[in-house]
């Protein structure tokens, strides 16, 4: 590698291919003031391991231009303006829509995106040479709010449990953030609705076996402990692979593990400034993730079993058409004889602002906001069609009848999706 300065950039020769390091030294993480050119270095420092998850893939750019502080978009067209060795393939959405996404080969295309200010790596479950047929299972493990760290180990115990009694090997890493994520290298051989009924099969298995731990429930009313979240195995999502580097104060990467370093293991030690030093150290987790391709075929009979039980489809996504045999996709809170009585407080651009929202509510409700638990609070990150926004409601089924407010004009109400 060699660095040349050249006034408001860096050169950074990777592989026999130049990158320019535009403002190399725009701080993106303000606490520990790591800049563009770190996370340039960090991405070439990790390039095996990160390519191991999201090489050889599309991936959708995330982008945060102004640092962890300001506003960040989702890019799935590739950039016009682009080196003519950066390789990008076109997808087809369940929208209708086409893309030509990125898709990263060497360490020199790992280096581009930290430019752009890609922080995270968020590749679909397909190679770039078979875009139809997934290689591999994604088992999301998503606390509900309050949800120690120490729960998610247990539900992570089990999911191991869970594959290896149907033959698969399950590859954990943390998520980065407060979940934990399960890979399993699968046969290219099932379709992504195939996939994801396999997903939503091990999800409902994991629930039968910790039921006080875990849950398949899509609705966030309905939900307790750790959220198995099946539909990131629908096609269209992605989510944060291997070294990805987060959006949190401390720059966290979402980390790969051995089985062995679960009960031990503790988010906040995996960062963009010690990453490095454990993949020289110890290798990458991952490494032979490949090796141990698996066969959904039995998860599947166990799909086909529950199916007869009367567990049929479960919930799709919001912005997914309606799926065949899937019930009708209407909230608990909004059935004629609502399980759950759920206000919506705010809608907002940016989450600070509809957090400062819901402080308002409680001000104004203090006897009812006494009895509200962590996990009553719903904050949604709902996906528009460029960028996130927050919405925020409060399940009031811990608050005496006698004391629930109605609901009330949305404060604030951007309006984000117009």
């Amino acid at each position: 590698m060699i660095l040349a300065a050249q006034d408001q950039h860096e050169r950074l020769t990777v592989a026999g291919r130049e990158v320019a390091i535009s403002n190399p030294g725009k701080v993106l993480f303000p606490q520990p003031g790591h800049t563009k050119l770190d996370l340039a270095r960090y991405y070439l420092a990790v390039a095996g391991g990160a390519l191991q998850g999201a090489g050889g893939r599309p991936n959708v750019l995330v982008r945060y231009p102004n640092g962890i502080g300001g506003e960040f978009f989702y890019q799935k067209r590739a950039p016009r303006s682009r080196p003519s060795w950066i390789d990008v393939v076109e997808l087809s959405f369940p929208s209708g829509r086409t893309a030509e996404e990125v898709v990263p080969r060497d360490a020199a295309a790992l280096v581009w995106m930290a430019n752009l200010a890609c922080l995270e790596l968020h590749p679909h479950p397909v190679r770039a040479d078979d875009l139809n047929h997934p290689d591999e299972l994604r088992v999301d493990l998503d606390p509900v709010p309050g949800v120690e760290w120490k729960q998610i180990r247990e539900v992570a115990h089990v999911v191991h449990a869970t594959l290896m009694d149907f033959g698969l090997v399950g590859w954990p890493k943390t998520s980065g953030s407060r979940g934990m994520h399960v890979y399993v290298r699968i046969e290219p051989r099932w379709t992504f609705g195939e996939v994801r009924r396999a997903a939503l099969a091990l999800a409902r298995e994991v629930e039968r076996r910790a039921p006080s731990l875990a849950t398949s429930k899509w609705w966030k009313e309905e939900r307790h402990g750790v959220f198995l979240d099946y539909n990131q195995n629908a096609k269209d999502r992605t989510i944060a692979s291997a070294y990805s580097v987060r959006p949190t104060p401390d720059a966290r990467v979402s980390a790969p593990l051995a089985w062995g370093e679960i009960d031990q293991c503790d988010p906040r030690d995996f960062t963009l400034a010690t990453m490095p030093a454990r993949l020289a150290s110890l290798g990458d987790r991952h490494a032979h993730m490949d090796q141990h391709t698996g066969s959904l075929a039995s998860v599947l009979e166990l799909s086909a079993r529950q199916e007869r039980d009367g567990l049929g489809d479960a919930p799709w996504p919001p912005h997914y058409r309606k799926q065949p045999g899937e019930a009708p996709r209407v909230a608990p809170s909004r059935r004629r004889v609502p399980r759950h009585p759920l206000i919506e407080i705010g809608r907002a651009r940016e989450k600070k602002d509809a957090l400062a929202g819901l402080e308002r509510w409680k001000a104004r409700h203090p006897e009812a906001a006494a009895h509200l638990q962590a996990a009553d609070v719903l904050v949604d990150a709902m996906r528009g069609r460029f960028r996130t926004w927050t919405r925020i409601r409060v399940n009031l089924q811990h608050v005496p009848a006698d004391q629930r407010p109605v609901q009330e004009t949305l404060d604030p109400d951007d309006q984000p999706n117009r």
